[in-house]
């Protein structure tokens, strides 16, 4: 079968990859690493594909898809559950799991697309939650060592949307990911006030697990943000742009009714958003390409059926300028860009 990038990511764009290996085991998965590195082939590593944006003309690479499955469970009521999972198990049949068996920790984490072994890479979060409150170890392969190395969680240099992973691009290839999660029936408090309101409770509350889930997935659709191959809202990679960490004095800049969040060092966190709004950017906005903002959040970029990579980073270049112009904050993507880059201005 010959494949092409576009085959393999959620924003369907992308080129031919030299060759895809499929790793279902971990053995696999190590083998055509350490086959690669040895030969100086470069080696992409593919699960989800739901963080990435390929270059039209591909990649001069093998491609290695990581299909490893597996959750080991070790729980008690005093210790909680511990669940190690592998790398290439998709993300929400975890959540869906640990919801389903009273596990608690990770239920504000629903509906998130790609693997188990992406969420430590990115420390996904959303809702009020990041999978860095769960995260006991991740255990990687060391590409630069050719080791395989265990990182307890205060090792991973977890911070907002990164880690010691993301800051070492291609050097760690994770194996699987041990969670701490409580077993409870009821949630880890809410901190989110659009989902506080959508359950019906107060900030700091907590609710039913299986209602928590309920609740993000219906918010994640109405945003177009749970995959669905007939809408092509999802035809992305979900947030293309991370909020803006900002010092104080370039906070107070903002205007009055910008949204802001305390962050660690006296910093203060901005939606993206809204400065995407405020600088005149709606939804559906579009440079007359396949490529577009997403109808229901201005925070996604959409294919809405044939667009190239190059149509989708014009656009991000577009609204990245807009903002840029109207406030001086210059966004940054949240995306993994492989063989490309957003055009410059």
């Amino acid at each position: 079968m010959a494949w092409t990038l576009a085959d393999l990511t959620t924003l369907r764009v992308g080129g031919p990859a030299r060759e895809v290996l499929v790793a279902e085991s971990e053995t696999e998965l190590l083998t055509a690493v350490r086959d690669a590195d040895a030969t100086g082939a470069p080696a992409l590593l593919v699960a989800g594909g739901s963080n990435l944006v390929v270059a039209d003309d591909g990649v001069d690479a093998s491609v290695v898809l990581v299909r490893t499955r597996g959750v080991s469970v070790e729980a008690d009521t005093c210790g909680g559950a511990w669940l190690t999972v592998a790398a290439g198990e998709p993300w929400d049949d975890v959540v869906a799991r640990a919801v389903a068996e009273e596990w608690a920790g990770i239920e504000a984490l629903s509906g998130i697309p790609g693997s188990a072994g992406a969420t430590p890479l990115q420390n996904v979060g959303a809702y009020g939650q990041e999978v860095a409150d769960v995260i006991a170890r991740v255990r990687t392969f060391d590409r630069a060592e050719r080791v395989v190395r265990t990182f307890m969680a205060a090792d991973c240099g977890f911070g907002y949307r990164t880690s010691r992973f993301k800051a070492h691009p291609g050097r760690y290839v994770v194996l699987d990911v041990t969670l701490a999660l409580r077993m409870s029936p009821t949630s880890s408090p809410i901190r989110y006030t659009e989902l506080a309101r959508r359950l019906g409770v107060d900030v700091g509350a907590r609710a039913p697990l299986i209602e928590v889930r309920e609740a993000v997935l219906a918010l994640r659709r109405a945003k177009g943000m749970v995959l669905d191959d007939a809408d092509h809202d999802t035809w992305s990679v979900g947030s293309f742009f991370t909020n803006p960490v900002l010092g104080a004095a370039q906070a107070r800049a903002l205007p009055a009714d910008a949204p802001r969040y305390p962050a660690p060092d006296g910093q203060v966190k901005t939606s993206a958003a809204w400065l995407i709004e405020r600088s005149g950017v709606g939804r559906g906005h579009t440079l007359g390409t396949p490529a577009s903002v997403s109808t229901k959040h201005t925070l996604a970029l959409t294919n809405r059926g044939g667009a190239s990579a190059a149509d989708v980073l014009a656009l991000a270049a577009d609204v990245r300028d807009r903002v840029r112009d109207t406030f001086g904050i210059e966004l940054q993507p949240e995306p993994t860009l492989v063989g490309c880059e957003l055009p410059t201005s």
